[in-house]
């Protein structure tokens, strides 16, 4: 093995803690960090992903927390770091954060991650980094996989906007009632999903938002990486369970405001004069492509002015 300096700026020194890592053989010799949280990406399944940056932090870090010390250590070992790993997840976060916020206090350099991809995104880090930034605590965010991003990439679909969701609820009427309220968004939609609930998603997908082209991506950047598009409609009926970590991203409305108010009320009066106002809303948002709360509002004032 070969003893090298780091390939990136060195950073501050804070301790003195040896920070080496293993590169294809070659070990590296970084040096310690200045006290803060170092909020670090991680692969989201190739752990060849991971930056040259990010294991330099690693190494130097006073502790690492993690969701799951198990999938960390094999990262950590890929590249011959030895630095302690420390349990912080949903299940335990009320009370570590505390002994965390201490460390940091006494001037520690700790890095967070998540079992993939960036710390925060759908997972309790927020709460950590809310908390630190509210004691003065310096907050370093390094970038990297962001299962979102790569989705996207590999989609195909519009990328100048986008939202991303998180996790769809796991009942199918609250699924519903947030894919409703983003019925009018002019943006792709990303949310992770499972693969026992993919299909049942995309029948809501196509229930709440019409036929709306979807790209289902599973286990992105990993040896059996697919991406599988089309109507969700026609998808929902063949997909069926999927195994490994899905990301499903929805192509924006095509007529999303391009539609006059006159032509909204328009339809809107055709509709109350066969319909109550609730399903005349939702049968002009299916129409129109738009969102039915808002179209419901309209329909009221309308109905009161046709009385």
């Amino acid at each position: 093995m070969t003893r090298s300096t780091p390939p990136t700026d060195a950073p501050i020194p804070h301790s003195g803690k040896q920070a080496d890592y293993t590169i294809a053989g070659a070990t590296y010799s970084g040096t310690p960090l200045p006290a803060g949280l170092y909020v670090v990406a991680t692969p989201i399944g190739n752990l060849g992903d991971i930056t040259i940056r990010a294991l330099a932090t690693l190494a130097a870090a006073d502790l690492i927390y993690c969701e799951d010390t198990r999938i960390s250590r094999r990262l950590l070992e890929r590249y011959g770091i030895s630095t302690r790993l420390s349990p912080y997840h949903d299940h335990n976060a009320d009370k570590v954060r505390p002994e965390i916020l201490r460390r940091l206090e006494a001037g520690a350099a700790l890095a967070l991650i998540s079992d993939a991809g960036t710390p925060i995104v759908s997972d309790p880090g927020y709460k950590l980094v809310r908390a630190a930034l509210e004691k003065d605590i310096e907050v370093i965010p390094l970038p990297g996989p962001s299962a979102p991003i790569a989705g996207l990439a590999k989609s195909g679909l519009p990328s100048d906007r986008f939202f991303f969701g998180g996790f769809l609820p796991v009942k199918q009427g609250a699924r519903r009632k947030v894919l409703e309220e983003l019925k009018a968004l002019r943006a792709t939609l990303i949310f992770f999903e499972t693969g026992g609930r993919i299909a049942a998603s995309l029948a809501d997908v196509a229930e709440a938002l019409g036929p709306r082209q979807v790209v289902v991506t599973r286990e992105l950047t990993k040896l059996h990486e697919t991406a599988i598009t089309g109507e969700a409609g026609s998808l929902a009926q063949t997909i069926g369970k999927l195994k490994g970590e899905i990301t499903l991203l929805i192509a924006p409305p095509e007529n999303a405001g391009e539609v006059s108010e006159g032509e909204i009320d328009e339809a809107l009066r055709t509709a109350l004069g066969q319909l109550p106002a609730g399903k005349a809303a939702a049968q002009v948002a299916k129409q129109l492509g738009l969102s039915r709360q808002v179209l419901y509002d309209r329909a009221v004032a309308l109905k009161r002015q046709m009385a």
